[in-house]
């Protein structure tokens, strides 16, 4: 059952099934597309052309899902990168992407990372500044939609 309208329909039953695994993409592509299809290339007009990279065959992803639903997703380079996050919008609001992040961070400190680096979207500066981390760059553009760096030094 996936929700139909916003986020306060949402059980806290059904956030407690919400399951973040880690997967390849070669394992799991059709699901990380079916999460990032709707948020990027859909609600945000990234061309497939720029989502879709060499990147994310080598990349370790996570991907939250709600029973069989793909729900939320982002990927990890190199264990100091994270990038692609993205949340189903019915979904958002309700902590699946911080759930999503803090793993990420926990994956990266097991592998030895001193600072983790992303680029938000100006809109996420506090949910990621709520995690930790501090912007380090001026606001660019990126794909028409407003950017920053930021970097958690572990």
């Amino acid at each position: 059952m996936q929700p139909k309208s916003s986020h306060t329909n949402i059980s806290s039953e059904m956030r407690s099934k919400v399951i973040i695994q880690q997967v390849t993409w070669q394992a799991a592509e059709y699901q990380l597309r079916a999460v990032r299809t709707p948020v990027f290339i859909e609600e945000q007009f990234v061309t497939p052309e720029f989502e879709w990279d060499e990147i994310d065959a080598s990349a370790v992803h996570l991907l939250a899902m709600y029973e069989s639903q793909p729900i939320a997703c982002l990927r990890i380079i190199h264990y100091e990168k994270i990038g692609r996050m993205a949340v189903m919008k019915h979904w958002r609001g309700i902590g699946v992407g911080a759930a999503l992040l803090l793993e990420a961070i926990g994956i990266c400190k097991k592998h030895g990372s001193q600072s983790i680096y992303l680029s938000a979207q100006t809109h996420a500066i506090n949910f990621y500044q709520k995690a930790g981390f501090k912007q380090i760059s001026d606001e660019y553009c990126d794909v028409d939609i407003p950017h920053v760096d930021m970097r958690l030094d572990l």
